[in-house]
């Protein structure tokens, strides 16, 4: 259990493997994922390594695959998941599975071929069939009297048969609808006028054959006098793109080849419905096994570049790799290297060692599916370094919390509660549908973390009885409004006098006008009061300064659990003793003063109750001669007095005394050691072994801010051959205690945001109420029913968009900077970095792309 609250702890292993039995081993270690290879050829270039041409083969296995894949989902066949973890193939399987692929590839080629020709084939004839038809539309008008008449003014008057017509070259062809009006354009200014032009629509889309999409296309004939305009026409369809087709002059000819492409049409269709029926069924039988095929190839794949980080012994028959592991997993290790020999069929076991060694471990807190969201929330921060207890088992409370001070209200966290709800129960179908919407996923991630908000907003709903903006009155109310005697109207208080003053105040101070508290929460009442945002204000920003304290405290002392597991004396009394000292002298006797208002002035005294504020300031001035603000205990002085004394005193300690405390361990270490003379020891400074053990506790309390550094840090041995920076190390706890004793103000100040957030949200809430579900709820009769339809539509669409999504959305903002800047950053320094095992999972999940 305590390895929840601190990270696991870490080892460096040696493994011996057998050449014949690595492969097995590490795919193995690949299915466990609890081992973190390290690199131990860094200087040797990625295409020297041994098992390059192993790596290259998979990476041309895995680029068939994506070819195939890429087939399969262009033709709109759903993959085959069946959710299988299929065992990494033998090396020997690599043959087998390359035979396949590639003839899988060729198949897939040779059709995509085959049918791009006959597709091409066939929208030449469809073009061709279209330009026959037209085209005999076009001669028929031609034939047409008067346009024969009209026809001849291109002949020239003197000649003697000028009523003989001439006889015109033509061209047919086919061009894409959206470039007739430039084609048109471009022929006149290019052929001046000299040439006639008829374009008609295909009414049917045409497919492309090279991209499959569906073109939209003119059938087209130009009428010209002369090869050098011929000449020009054609290099204008050219330029264009325009297809030319052959086209007989006489109807006869027309007529029959019409009838011949026909035919043909016929039977290419038959012969392409053939071909995709066969493509159809080859990658419906790829479909079924590519997502196998994909997990196998990557998994060796994976194996083989892992091989790659290991080292070679001389004698070519051992491999040697160094893995970062979980001490508690050690022995899942040893089976899982135990299965790989005996799958490989060796003779000899793998060994598998621990090492010592000075270099800082990463950091793996092991989480389940309801603690990771939690911890990515931590991690998002900053990696924990090693040891270092972990925030995230106690953001499992307070991020929630904090949140739902700022998002109270029953309504709204019942429906986040609900969402939250359908999300945890319907896990499983929705982990197995593997949704592609990044906002879904990222919602479905943190499913635990929305219910857990949603069910402290319903409780802090509860405490501030709001719910839509509303008060719940299940208890009755602690105040009466019967009849009673105002001594500002000389007169009792009637129910007229209710209905007719609308800004009447009820005195707690008379006798029968407050019968007691509440018992949960807020009164009811206040809903209706004039003065409910003045009461809300002072009670929320109270509430908002004790929950920082506590909070801060909290992490003050989560600090000193650091200091203890990582034997650090000095830090504890001259760094958590100061700062616990300062922060509860100061702002910890601010909550209990707050704590005393509240217990020691009742109603009928409240009016003369001090101002905490007031007190606060005057409490650093030292002045307490103050007749506006009357000091709410005897001895208050003194008290105040002391305390600020007491906390002035602290900064020093941790200013100046831990300074020169490392200042005196450092010198009595290097200047003041022993002298030997003949065997005689001289002087008065430590033994031998005491000068170890100071060295070795020096170098644990080098750094304040840093903690977790302990000897296994690589800089460790560095340190102890630097000489002492006094003025390095001065400025260093100088900066910290600067930044502490400012922070304990700003980050206090900070929680403000609870009160401030809390009081939007609701004001939000009953302005939403009031200007949309009012009008519903005030109309009347049958049309009211109608209205109110409509209204509760709007009102629930605004509900969910700002008061869930955007003030939401706000709320968690807010509540996760506490947590990064005002409570982490008193115990979590967070510069470590993250155990990245190798493990097979990313590949189970389909990740596919690369």
């Amino acid at each position: 259990m305590g390895e929840l609250f601190r990270s696991e702890e870490m080892t460096l292993a040696q493994l011996f493997l057998q050449s014949e039995a690595a492969y097995c081993c590490v795919s193995e270690l690949g299915e466990i994922g609890m081992v973190q290879f390290r690199d131990l050829n860094p200087d040797v270039n990625v295409f020297q390594r041994k098992f390059v041409n192993e790596v290259r083969r998979c990476e041309e296995m895995d680029r068939k695959l994506r070819f195939v894949d890429k087939e399969v989902r262009k033709a709109k066949i759903p993959i085959v998941d069946t959710g299988e973890n299929p065992e990494v193939p033998f090396p020997r399987d690599m043959i087998d599975l390359e035979a396949t692929f590639e003839k899988l590839e060729n198949e897939l080629k040779e059709i995509n071929t085959n049918q791009e020709a006959l597709k091409k084939n066939f929208l030449e004839l469809t073009e061709l069939k279209h330009i026959l038809r037209r085209t005999q539309q076009f001669f028929d008008e031609m034939e047409d009297p008067s346009l024969l008449e009209e026809s001849n003014i291109l002949l020239d008057p003197n000649e003697p048969h000028r009523m003989a017509p001439l006889r015109l070259g033509f061209v047919a062809g086919v061009i894409g609808r959206e470039r007739i009006p430039t084609f048109e354009r471009m022929l006149w200014r290019v052929c001046r006028g000299n040439v006639f032009l008829r374009q008609a629509d295909i009414e049917e889309p045409l497919e492309d054959p090279a991209t499959s999409d569906q073109v939209h296309k003119s059938v087209f004939i130009i009428f010209f006098q002369g090869d050098q305009l011929k000449h020009r026409v054609k290099k204008i369809c050219e330029g264009f793109r325009a297809t030319l087709y052959p086209c007989p002059e006489t109807p006869q000819e027309r007529k029959e080849m019409l009838a011949g492409v026909n035919a043909r049409i016929e039977d290419l269709q038959m012969v392409l419905n053939q071909t995709d029926d066969h493509r159809q069924r080859v990658l419906q039988a790829a479909a079924k096994t590519v997502r196998v095929w994909f997990i196998k190839v990557r998994k060796m794949k994976a194996v083989y570049h892992t091989l790659n980080l290991c080292n070679i012994d001389v004698t070519q028959k051992c491999l040697i790799a160094e893995v970062w592991c979980p001490v508690s997993d050690m022995d899942s290790i040893q089976f899982a290297l135990r299965r790989g020999t005996e799958k490989s069929d060796s003779t000899v076991p793998s060994i598998l060692n621990r090492m010592q060694c000075k270099q800082t471990p990463p950091t793996y807190n092991k989480t389940n599916k309801f603690t990771s969201g939690f911890q990515n929330i931590v991690d998002a921060y900053g990696i924990g370094n090693y040891r270092e207890i972990n925030p995230a088992p106690y953001t499992i409370i307070t991020f929630p919390f904090l949140f739902a001070v700022m998002f109270g209200d029953m309504g709204h966290g019942t429906l986040m509660t609900c969402v939250a709800l359908y999300l945890v129960l319907r896990e499983s179908r929705l982990m197995a549908q593997k949704p592609d919407n990044e906002i879904f996923s990222m919602l479905f991630a943190g499913r635990y973390i929305i219910l857990l908000m949603g069910l402290f907003s319903m409780y802090t709903g509860t405490i501030y009885n709001e719910c839509f903006s509303k008060s719940i009155n299940v208890f009755g109310s602690g105040w009466s409004v019967r009849p009673m005697f105002d001594s500002r109207l000389g007169a009792n208080w009637t129910f007229d006098t209710l209905r007719g003053n609308k800004d009447l105040q009820l005195d707690p101070a008379i006798n029968g006008v407050f019968t007691g508290p509440y018992p949960i929460g807020i009164d009811p009442l206040w809903s209706l009061a004039t003065n409910k945002l003045t009461f809300l204000n002072s009670f929320k920003m109270k509430m908002s300064v004790i929950l920082g304290v506590i909070h801060m405290l909290f992490g003050i002392t989560l600090g000193l659990f650091n200091y203890l597991y990582f034997k650090k004396p000095l830090n504890i009394y001259l760094g958590f003793l100061p700062e616990i000292v300062f922060m509860a002298s100061l702002f910890g006797y601010l909550v209990i003063l707050i704590f005393y208002k509240w217990v020691a002035y009742n109603a009928s005294i409240s009016k003369d109750a001090p101002s905490l504020l007031i007190a606060f300031i005057n409490m650093f001035l030292f002045k307490y001669n103050d007749p506006t603000n009357q000091p709410l205990y005897r001895g208050q002085m003194v008290v105040q007095s002391l305390l600020v004394v007491i906390a002035l005193a602290c900064i020093p300690c941790m200013l100046i005394v831990k300074t020169l405390v490392l200042r005196r361990q450092y010198l009595w270490r290097k200047n003041l050691g022993t002298e030997n003379f003949g065997g005689i020891r001289v002087g008065n400074g430590p033994t031998e072994d005491e000068a170890q053990i100071i060295q070795h506790d020096q170098l644990s309390q080098h750094s304040d801010e840093e903690p977790e550094q302990c000897l296994l840090s690589p800089a460790v041995k560095a340190c102890e051959e630097e000489e002492f920076n006094f003025g390095d190390v001065a400025v260093h706890q100088a900066i910290h205690t600067i930044e502490f004793c400012l922070g304990c103000i700003s980050n206090t100040a900070s929680y403000l945001r609870l009160w401030a957030l809390s009081l939007a949200h609701a004001q939000l809430s009953e302005v939403l109420w009031s200007m949309v579900m009012h009008i519903g709820l005030s109309t009347v009769g049958f049309g009211g029913f109608i209205m109110l339809t409509f209204t509760f539509v709007f009102f629930a669409v605004l509900t969910v968009a700002i008061l869930l999504l955007m003030e939401g959305l706000s709320a968690f903002l807010h509540a996760l900077r506490l947590h990064w800047v005002e409570f982490q950053n008193k115990f979590y320094v967070g510069q470590g970095f993250k155990f990245l095992p190798f493990t097979f999972e990313s590949i189970l999940d389909g990740n596919f792309e690369e």
